[in-house]
Parts: C-alpha cells; structure tokens; sequence
C-alpha cells in the first residue's frame, strides 16, 4: 500500500481512471436530478444524497467482491451464437428499465404542458423515486467497476477514483439538479441522452460495443448548442425588458 503512494504509475493510474469515473458518473447524476425533481422540493435533497451514497457504497462493494463479479461475465447460455451471461442480463435489463423510464418521463413532461401545469406536474412518493434510485445505482455501478477492473489492478486505487470520482459528483449534483428543474429544455435532452446511454448498455449487453467517446461526444454537443440557446434566450428577454422600459 505505501509503496503506490511513491509510484508514478499508480498515480497515473488514479488519475485516468477518476476521470474515467467521473464522466461514466455523469449518466449517474443526470438520471438521478431527474428522479429526484418528480420527488416533493423539501425531500428532493435527501433523495439525491441516499442516491449518490448508495452509488458510492454499490461500487465498492463491488469492489471487493470482485472474483463474484467476475463470475457475472461467465456465459449461463447461448443466444444468436453469443454467449450471454449475468453482466448481459443486467445490462439489458437496465437499459430497457433507462430506455422506458426516459420516455415516460418524456411523455409525463409532453403530457403536462399540454395541460397546462407546467413541467414536473407529476409528483412521485419518496420511497418510489428510492426503489429507483437504487436499481439504477446497481446498473451504472455495475458498468462502472467493470471499467475500473479493466484499467488498474490495485484494488486501493480503484477504489481511491471510486471515491473521488463520487466526491466531484456529489458537489456537481446539486447545480445539476437545479439547472435541470430551471431550464425544461434541458431536462428533455437530458431524458434524450438517458434513452441514448440505454440503448449503448441494451448494445452492450449483446456484445455490441458502441465506443462512449461517440455518446458523449454527441451529448457535450447537444449541451453546447442547448447553452448557446439559453444564452440568446436570456439575452431576447433582457432586450425585450429594457425595450419595455424606454
């Protein structure tokens, strides 16, 4: 253990790989802020806190089970000529779960504002949006170690990035919930990112391996031209006001 605070190349490790956590974190926080904005505003916060907490315990639980994770990637049986296993049943069952909670969260926000509530009119029980929360956490914890088991070797550093990496989530979550609920534009790309990064874990899980370099490339593009639309937005209503002033 002393001897990786002193090694060059753990440090190297623990760098790559917590920024490899973080952005596979990202889909996290993002499902998370939109479970947790369906949640009554005074328990939208302790729902968001027990989301990110059991994504932190998930992964290092995970962690030091790793021989019965490997287990999980053992085929059980053969479909189409693959050899599908418990890591593929997991993750096609998670990316249907994301892909049909993604749109019915599209069509909950479509329905809303046809009704002219306003988004976000649905409000779900605390205890739902935990059910949720957590088998989520078990799917994108599940995705997330076996990148990590991949990359490193020393069980310390990952779990090291593991934690840092919830750290940076952790702080980022807060401001990614509020600019979510803020701006309901954004919550309905972010829904369309979640039936994207469903569709790759659906893909996954048939030994189809989309590169996420693709996913989040498109994702951080949508997002810069979704910011260069909030911005002009803000900008036609500053006019707008001291237009009405003179």
């Amino acid at each position: 253990m002393l001897e990786l605070l002193f090694d060059p190349h753990a440090w190297a490790a623990l760098v790559t790989l917590t920024v490899l956590e973080i952005v596979l974190g990202i889909d996290n926080v993002v499902f998370i802020s939109i479970l947790v904005s369906r949640c009554d505003p005074k328990q939208a916060k302790r729902a968001r806190q027990i989301g990110l907490s059991l994504a932190l315990i998930f992964r290092i639980v995970m962690l030091f089970g790793l021989t019965w994770l490997m287990k999980l990637t053992a085929p059980l049986f053969s479909m189409f000529g693959m050899g599908i296993s418990w890591r593929d049943i997991i993750l096609i069952g998670g990316g249907l779960f994301l892909i049909a909670k993604a749109t019915h969260e599209i069509h909950a926000e479509v329905e809303a504002r046809e009704e002219g509530t306003g988004p976000g009119a649905v409000s779900q029980s605390f205890f739902i949006v935990v059910l949720q929360l957590i088998a989520i956490d078990l799917i994108f914890s599940l995705d997330s170690i076996i990148t990590a088991i991949g990359m490193v070797k020393d069980v310390e550093i990952m779990i090291a990035a593991v934690i840092i990496a919830m750290a940076v989530m952790y702080a980022a979550s807060g401001p990614v919930s509020a600019f979510i609920a803020e701006h309901p534009t954004t919550k309905m790309l972010a829904l369309a990112f979640l039936v994207l990064i469903g569709m790759a874990l659906v893909a996954d899980g048939f030994e189809v391996h989309i590169p996420r370099g693709y996913i989040y490339f498109a994702m951080a593009f949508a997002a810069s031209v979704e910011t260069f639309n909030i911005v002009a937005g803000r900008n036609r209503r500053k006019r707008a006001k001291a237009k009405s002033r003179v």
